[in-house]
């Protein structure tokens, strides 16, 4: 008899109980670092967000996990003591180029919190992501001293800039990932292999989305759209509704045929004329999410969820190395 939750391993004739890893994530947004580490084997004890919007998406796709509506400044992490992964997406908006870079000076910076985390949970290991501007030069020092608290927590430090596209993320969608393997642990962490030109284009990525109104053009837009996407960005609650980017992305866009000026609602009609702007669908199966997962009915929010989710695919890339790294069999 097997317990729930649990796997069975075979090696020859004898069976082995594999435990599953478990996971606490802090900033789970829309679920899409959360379901990559779930595809990976990781299964979540508790979710913190802090949007209600957000944390309605969470159940209504997991209806099992404990998803906890909270400010992670409020949450305790001490009954969670010795979990497997400590993960989150900490805000990114202090390190990121379209902001102001305040860094660990913005009121928006949960890294000091994720350190607390890691000491009041001590997990196996920590992964959290954040933009490419928190390798820029400025941060230097505040880098030099989040990897200092991990190393006297006791922990292996690892960062690198991962690429989507290196996935089969049809997005040109850099992030910065952080790692931390407790040095008590007996392997050696490696970040995963890297596909370069294994993404999809735009075209072949959406064709059939484009076409399910019928739309006329749909072949013809596809066989030009041969790229993949720029980088979809989620916008704050400042922002106002929902598009794809400033005049920089909205011209790569236009490179595509994609009118990056707004959202649409559905696909194009049967006889539609002009460039096509892409639905939240779209732009969720652009960040590597199924078509099953759900945001919601409020399209500025599910499009603001999607653009600043973390895909998938690189999420349980991460995950079945870390994996890896905590399983000793």
């Amino acid at each position: 008899m097997c317990l729930p939750g649990w796997g069975i391993l075979l090696l020859g004739r004898e069976k082995i109980m594999r435990r599953p890893l478990t996971c606490v994530e802090i900033c789970a947004g829309a679920g899409g670092q959360a379901l990559g580490l779930a595809m990976s084997g990781f299964s979540h004890v508790a979710l913190v967000e802090y949007e209600p919007d957000y944390c309605k998406v969470l159940k209504e796709n997991r209806p099992e996990w404990n998803v906890i509506c909270a400010d992670v400044h409020n949450f305790d992490g001490r009954p969670y003591w010795g979990v497997d992964l400590l993960a989150g997406g900490v805000p990114c908006p202090p390190f990121s180029v379209a902001g102001k870079q305040l860094g660990k000076d913005d009121d928006r910076d949960l890294f000091p919190e994720a350190i607390r985390l890691i000491k009041e949970i001590r997990p196996k290991a920590v992964m959290l992501e954040n933009v490419r501007g928190f390798l820029d030069a400025e941060f230097d020092d505040y880098r030099d001293e989040i990897f200092r608290s991990m190393r006297e927590l006791g922990y292996v430090t690892h960062i690198k800039l991962l690429n989507a596209s290196d996935f089969g993320v049809s997005q040109l969608r850099p992030r910065v990932v952080i790692v931390g393997i407790r040095a008590d642990q007996k392997n050696i962490f490696a970040y995963p292999q890297e596909r370069p030109g294994s993404a999809k284009s735009v075209g072949e990525t959406l064709y059939d989305l484009m076409a399910e109104n019928h739309w006329q053009g749909a072949r013809e837009w596809a066989a030009q759209a041969t790229k993949i996407a720029p980088t979809l960005v989620g916008g704050s609650k400042k922002h106002g509704g929902p598009d794809l980017g400033p005049v920089r992305a909205r011209n790569a866009w236009a490179e595509l045929g994609v009118d990056g000026r707004g959202v649409a609602d559905q696909a194009p009609a049967e006889n539609f004329k002009g460039m096509p702007k892409l639905t939240y669908r779209m732009m969720a199966r652009l960040q590597g999410f199924p078509d099953t997962w759900t945001f919601g009915k409020k399209k500025t929010t599910a499009c603001r969820m999607i653009g600043n989710a973390f895909p998938p695919p690189v999420a349980m890339a991460v995950g079945q190395e870390i994996r890896r790294c905590l399983e000793n069999e």
